[in-house]
């Protein structure tokens, strides 16, 4: 078996893309998924699967949620030991959980703008890009900031972000 953290992007945000968990529960557990537990309905899952159906389940999963809710959706897909890895590189791990941000990457940014990201950041912030992960802290909120909001673009690829809050809930959930 292994284990998933599953991370949703976009799903229950703003009124958009709503998809109840219990109706992604089921999904998950018709395409194999076992012990699937979320967290908030923003789509946060951890779940296991036997290796032999893991392969390309996140396009089954995403396939799933178009074909029964109507809207496409990306999930990333980490390992334990991976997700675990870039928690442990987070460089803002003492900072306060709601200021203190993961951005994963749904791949590894070829060219980033990492000067554009340097001038849209407050003098409060402070980011580190490593590898398929973007750790901002911003003791001010992520809700004004311009950084926060320009990542994806100056990174020039996907990304699904979450507070220090949310990923010690998915730690604590792990260890269930």
């Amino acid at each position: 078996m292994i284990t998933f953290i599953a991370l949703f992007r976009g799903i229950n945000v703003g009124g958009n893309n709503i998809l109840p968990m219990k109706d992604l529960v089921s999904i998950l557990e018709n395409l194999g998924c076992q012990k699937v537990k979320t967290y908030i309905q923003s789509g946060n899952v951890i779940f296991q699967i036997e290796e032999n159906k893991a392969k390309n389940i996140d396009s089954k999963i995403n396939s799933e949620i178009l074909k029964l809710q109507g809207f496409d959706t990306k999930v990333l897909l980490l390992e334990t030991s991976k997700f675990l890895n870039i928690i442990r590189n987070n460089p803002f791990k003492t900072a306060e959980g709601n200021r203190a941000h993961i951005f994963f990457l749904y791949s590894i940014p070829v060219n980033p703008d990492l000067e554009k990201l340097n001038n849209l950041k407050s003098t409060s912030e402070n980011f580190v890009l490593n590898g398929i992960a973007f750790y901002l802290h911003a003791p001010e909120g992520i809700g004004r900031s311009k950084l926060a909001a320009n990542v994806e673009r100056c990174l020039g690829i996907s990304v699904t972000a979450r507070n220090l809050n949310t990923i010690n809930k998915l730690i604590s959930m792990l260890k269930q």
